[in-house]
């Protein structure tokens, strides 16, 4: 266990790796963002309710374990590559985060403390049990504040970037939920799939992005819900993944 990470279960080779970037809202107390402490409840700091699911998938053997971000986006934005601006946001949807503005030994200091480590335990994980299929998990705001005009719809999304070999199956089987499903929405894996792109596609495993809109996981019955349904998700896409 590490500041940097939590992870819940055991990875098991051929088996299904869950990975939660943005899992915790956590700043630690050497850490000052320079926000209101409320922002830490809110979605600029913490994928709502991808910690609370990802425990039931482990616990119902949906997935064999979840290896979790052990601090806020806020802290440092695991799904980023490290040279990219944002992996220390200065800014989100309209909120300064004056914290981070931080000269090049500051940066170093962070990236090498919760970075580095976060995504080094995934690696040695998969070298040491590579999974048939990566399941990476997020959540979505149903509007953003620098943008009210702007709804989404969608109960849950469906992101990749060029392996899609999961893509048209996940879609189906969250569709055939009764769900109103996002293919690339509201984000596309395109453009945004840093981890999945380093540790899924890198490695030639197959994998899909999932995301769920929070207002449908802000609460236990919620998640349970939710958690049953990437389950026959998950039991779906074994199919395409079997040895």
């Amino acid at each position: 266990m590490s500041e940097a990470w939590r992870q819940i279960g055991e990875a098991r080779a051929d088996g299904i790796l869950l990975i939660g970037d943005h899992a915790s809202a956590f700043v630690p107390s050497d850490i000052e963002l320079g926000i209101d402490p409320a922002l830490l409840a809110n979605h600029i700091a913490i994928d709502i309710g991808v910690a609370e699911v990802a425990a039931l998938l482990v616990e119902s053997g949906a997935v064999d374990a979840a290896i979790l971000g052990g601090v806020s986006r806020l802290v440092v934005d695991c799904n980023r590559d490290e040279d990219a601006p944002g992996v220390l946001p200065i800014a989100s949807d309209g909120h300064a985060v004056p914290g981070n503005a931080l000269d090049d030994a500051g940066r170093e200091a962070r990236l090498a403390r919760f970075f580095r480590p976060y995504h080094d335990h995934i690696a040695a994980t998969i070298a040491a049990h590579r999974p048939a299929m990566i399941l990476s998990l997020h959540s979505f705001t149903p509007a953003l504040a620098a943008h009210p005009d702007q709804a989404r719809p969608w109960h849950v999304g469906v992101l990749y970037n060029e392996d899609d070999r999961l893509a048209a199956a996940a879609i189906a089987a969250l569709a055939g939920q009764g769900m109103a499903v996002g293919d690339q929405q509201p984000y596309s894996g395109k453009l945004l799939n840093a981890t999945m792109n380093r540790h899924a596609e890198a490695n030639g495993i197959a994998y899909i992005g999932i995301e769920m809109r929070q207002d449908l996981v802000g609460d236990a019955a919620g998640q349970g819900i939710f958690a049953g349904r990437l389950a026959k998700m998950c039991e779906t896409l074994t199919l395409y993944i079997a040895p």
